[in-house]
């Protein structure tokens, strides 16, 4: 069985149809030959892109001279009403200087500091899902909820059940049905006399997560001028101060980086967490085993613990490998350049795409199965150092690319130690993406207790 993939357009369409199917997926408006390609170039009246999925030249860009390929401005287009100029979003010195304030918040040592927090959100959603033990459960939304509720007790000590953390995920959910994250305008470089208006309603869901995030962050300044602040990740951030400079963030900027925090920490856990539960529960050989890894481990279960999940490790990067949350980055290069022989003009989009490269024909082995051992192979591991990148790479690599691959083995080991989840016959998910990836409608997977799941398995053996 090969696990689920987006239709690929014709490779010649009009610009029309092409806007018309990015509008709708990024992904499906794609032609099927770049899964071989090293590199694509785009052309049309308006703008140039060129699509690399050469590992030299994402090397290039992401790591050998990543000053010369910044984060193309447009990319603020769709995301400016939310996150500000979080550092998702800035370049250059800016970046820089927020980059020294959050880095030492993920190290590992803070990482070791935030995972009872982490295990509180992990055994909370075990029981909800338990709670609903013998329905079909649309999958992508209890993801989201756990996902949030890491994010809300990792960063300001407050389950998702908090009022206000209630709040901003109501809002967040709304905020996305608004509009995509990442619109048509702010991924292609589209003339400006292209309409850019945001809806009205995205920007008010804009407005009211950053006015409850304000109030969160506000909340977390006082408590840590009365000696009172949990030492969490709100905590540390808000109280370190750029060695550089000595200047710490202020509230207006604290609340930009919680914006891309509850983002990047919600939506693309979100994601990668429902699509490596779907996989498991379409292969459940593979689940079995992750079962016999985990069935030993306790509700508190510690962080040393995690790295003894090596298999269930390998099956969340394996997911990751299929479905990566962020399925392309832009960038634009400063000045002149040749690529792969190609003269590229300054201001142009260099796209790179997780997506592709990781299903990339001349790379990997069978790259549309799903295969956890490839990544005990040294033929799966060249792979990986070559073409394997769903944090990104180089300078600008995600800061909690730690913290996911902490929090992606702990959610599973918790979920599949004590819950089955298996497919629904009629309900196959289709991937589509436009910030990150998603089921066109949803994932559907029966849950059920493990014990009694065995036990009927045992009894139909026995008959």
């Amino acid at each position: 069985m090969i696990p689920p993939k987006p239709a690929s357009r014709p490779d010649r369409v009009s610009l029309w149809r092409y806007l018309k199917l990015f509008r709708a997926d990024i992904l499906s408006a794609q032609p099927a030959r770049l899964y071989r390609a090293w590199m694509a170039e785009f052309r049309t009246p308006f703008f140039r892109s060129y699509l690399c999925n050469d590992p030299a030249l994402i090397d290039l860009v992401l790591k050998e001279r990543p000053e010369d390929f910044p984060k193309s401005d447009r990319v603020r287009e769709g995301l400016a009403p939310l996150l500000g100029r979080s550092v998702f979003v800035t370049n250059g010195t800016e970046w820089r200087h927020q980059r020294r304030i959050i880095d030492p918040a993920f190290e590992r040592g803070r990482l070791h500091d935030t995972f009872p927090a982490m295990r509180e959100a992990a055994v909370a959603a075990r029981d909800r899902l338990r709670a609903r033990a013998g329905e079909i459960v649309e999958i992508e939304a209890e993801a989201s909820h756990a996902a949030a509720d890491v994010i809300f007790r990792t960063l300001f000590s407050i389950p998702i059940e908090h009022e206000i953390a209630t709040d901003v995920f109501a809002q967040f959910r709304a905020h996305q049905k608004a509009q995509p994250l990442l619109n048509l305008a702010a991924f292609l470089p589209l003339p400006r006399f292209f309409p850019r208006l945001h809806r009205r309603r995205t920007l008010a869901t804009a407005r009211s997560i950053r006015a409850l995030i304000t109030r969160l962050t506000e909340a977390r300044m006082a408590a840590i001028r009365g000696g009172t602040a949990p030492d969490d990740l709100a905590t540390k951030i808000m109280t370190t101060h750029d060695p550089e400079t000595g200047r710490p963030f202020d509230t207006a900027e604290m609340v930009d980086q919680v914006a891309i925090f509850f983002l990047a920490g919600h939506e693309t856990s979100a994601s990668a967490l429902a699509w490596t539960l779907y996989l498991l529960a379409a292969f459940p050989e593979v689940q079995d085993r992750v079962a016999e890894e985990v069935a030993s481990i306790p509700d508190n279960v510690g962080f040393s613990d995690i790295s003894r999940l090596s298999f269930t490790r390998d099956v969340f990067r394996e997911a990751l490998r299929l479905y990566p949350p962020v399925p392309m980055m832009v960038r634009q290069n400063l000045r002149p350049e040749t690529l792969r022989g190609r003269d590229v003009a300054p201001a142009a989009q260099i796209v790179l795409s997780p997506w592709h490269v990781h299903r990339h024909e001349r790379i990997w082995d069978r790259p549309d199965a799903f295969d956890p051992d490839r990544w005990q192979s040294e033929e799966g591991r060249r792979a990986a150092r070559a073409a394997y990148l769903p944090f990104s790479a180089g300078p600008r690599v995600c800061p909690g690319a730690g913290f996911a691959m902490v929090e992606g083995p702990l959610l599973l080991a918790i979920l599949i130690r004590d819950l089955h989840f298996a497919t629904v016959a009629g309900h196959d998910p289709v991937p589509e993406a436009h910030l990150t990836v998603r089921s066109r409608s949803g994932i559907r997977l029966l849950v059920t207790p493990r014990d009694a799941t065995s036990q009927l398995v045992s009894g139909l053996k026995q008959s």
